[in-house]
Order: C-alpha cells, then structure tokens, then sequence
C-alpha cells in the first residue's frame, strides 16, 4: 500500500484527488493521511467526498475514511469500468475539482464514458467549468482524446445548481506534448458569462478587458442565462499553433464590473508576456497526463506553483516516471520522461 501524506507540497485537496485517481489508475491501493492539515477547516469537505466516491464508484473500490472532516482514507481500488457516471456534489462544490479526479482514471483505461456532475461550476479556488471546457479539453484532444462537453446550467455559491455533462473517448496510448515552443498568435478570445444578472453586467466587463488588449485583438462572446443560482465571470485564452494560454476572474460582491475585466486581461498578458508555453494552472493539471504518454513531454511555464510541485512529487509513486523541473533564464522547464524511453 502507498502512504501519501496528504499535509506535503501544497497540502491542500489536490493531493487527495490526485492520489484516489492515480490508486485506480494504477491498481495499487493507497492511504492517504493529514488530508487537508493545513487549511483552515482541515479534513474532507463534502466536494472532496463526492469526488473520491466518483473514483471509488468508477472502479468498484474499497473506500473507508470517506466522512465529513476524516483526516484519512483508505482506498483499494478494483477494474476501472466505462459507461455513465452521475455525481451530485452538494450547493456550490466544484465540478471541475472532482472532474479532475474522476477525468484520469477513465483516459488512462481506454475507455468510453459519460460524466454527469452537478454543483458549481463557477466559484472561487477552482478552475471555471470554461476553462476545462476551452484549454484543458483541447490540449488533451492533442494528447488524442475525443472529448465534448455540454454546461447544461451554470452553479455559483453559494446555491450551487450547476451541472456539467463530459462525453469522453480516451484512445488506447497518449501522444505526448512537446511544447517547447508556442508557435505564431492564432487568435485572442474569451467568454464573459452571468447569470440572474443584467446584460450591462457583461458588457462593462468585456469593454474594459478590450480595452486594456487592445493590440490583442480580443474578441469575447457571451453567455447570459438565468438558473438557480446568480453569479458572474470572464474567462480569456489566446491561441497559438501548439498550445493554449488562460486567464480569468470570477465576479464577487464589492468588485466591480470593471475590475473583473481587467484582474482577467492583465492575467492572460502577464501569461502572453512570459516565456511559457503553458500558463501556470493548466501546468500541473495537465502533467499527469503526459505522465501516461507514450514517449516524453515537455512544456516552458513562467512560475514553478507549489501544485506543479506537489504532482511531480507523487507521480513517480504510482508511475514508473521522472519529472525534472529545471529554472532557466526566464522561466521553468519541465520534462516528463517514461523510466522506458
């Protein structure tokens, strides 16, 4: 059995879902202790339960520990198993955090399934359900993944009501990412979403990211709906040959229209103005995937996170992999190397 101590690198619900998913993976079961040690309400939230049960229910596994507050767990996976999934997390949980659990376990079999998850899909310490939906899901189309998605309804704490639908067709080896470069600017493009809010709302925010890019050409489009839940938001990406550069913020009480906008576009320009050729949250999201890869990857970020860290820390736990992380000029450069190649 592997001890992963969950309080280590960034000790936060990443490591627990990174280790659920890669234990059914894998085959090889896993405790995993000081969930969550560090933050200030330590322990399982209802997000994490529901998306370690997601795994657990993906691959018939043996799974004690899973209460509200549990410091530890204990997880012994059986067969990985395709076919529908349907996961309710609670209020406003994050779909897209128990996505990211649930999404390697079914790429790395091969499999076909369906993902069902209803919670928030906007909210705050968690990648917008947008941001899976126009980077993630096209760079893992790249790694040869046939995926969609489909935001039925848009959730924002703190009723939640949100819920997400994810088609995915995982081929049977992963091509690799070689991204050693960006290749030339496609297009600079965004989504500016609300919901239960009045179309001003959007308009103000999109204007001010235009107007701070204005030699990007932004081009935004928008999402107005009404649904169970009232909330906002502006996610902007730019589009290069062979990679997908992000940034976004998401509206709150006491911050303006305008500030959105800007919080966003000065985030993907920082990105656009650094070396990376991958911005620093799609780096650890996407690192365990090139970790299936046949045959090594490699990508430039501008900032080596604590959650980049703490990923290649426990890969090479469940995977016969190295991971080097090695600071240049101007940025960091990462290689995902297979121990066979």
């Amino acid at each position: 059995m592997i001890d992963v101590d969950g309080s280590t690198g960034e000790g936060g619900g990443q490591i627990l879902r990174m280790a659920v998913a890669l234990s059914a993976l894998t085959g090889k079961e896993c405790r995993v202790s000081n969930i969550r040690a560090g933050r200030p309400k330590p322990g399982l939230a209802a997000q994490h339960i529901a998306g370690i049960r997601g795994v657990a229910h993906l691959c018939n596994a043996d799974l004690s520990g899973d209460q509200i507050g549990s410091a530890e767990i204990v997880f012994k996976p059986g067969k990985i198993r395709s076919g529908d999934l349907r996961l309710d997390v609670g209020t406003a949980g994050s779909i897209t955090l128990v996505m990211q659990a649930c999404l390697l376990p079914v790429i790395g079999s091969g499999h076909e399934s369906r993902l069902t998850i209803n919670g928030g899909t906007n909210v705050k310490w968690s990648p917008p359900v947008d941001y899976l939906e126009r980077l993630l899901l096209p760079m893992l189309e790249r790694m040869g993944v046939r995926m969609s998605i489909d935001i039925l309804r848009r959730g924002f704490y703190p009723q939640g009501g949100g819920s997400v639908t994810v088609q995915v067709t995982a081929p049977e080896r992963l091509a690799p990412l070689d991204l050693d470069v960006r290749g030339e600017l496609i297009t600079v493009e965004g989504v500016c979403f609300s919901q239960n809010l009045p179309d001003h709302i959007c308009k103000r925010m999109s204007h001010t990211a235009k107007k701070l890019m204005l030699d990007k050409d932004l081009k935004i489009s928008y999402d107005l709906r009404e649904g169970p839940s009232t909330g906002t938001g502006i996610c902007l990406f730019a589009r290069y040959e062979k990679t997908i550069l992000g940034a976004d913020c998401l509206g709150e009480k006491g911050l303006s229209s305008e500030k959105v906008g800007e919080q966003a576009s000065r985030g993907l320009t920082l990105e656009m103005e650094g070396a990376g050729t991958l911005d620093v949250h799609a780096a650890d999201q996407l690192l365990p995937y090139m970790a299936l890869a046949e045959g090594p990857s490699r990508f430039r970020i501008r900032e080596a996170s604590q959650h980049l860290r703490s990923v290649a820390a426990l890969l090479p736990e469940f995977i016969d992999i190295e991971v080097r992380i090695r600071k240049r000029n101007e940025d960091f450069e990462v290689i995902v190397e297979p121990s066979y190649t």
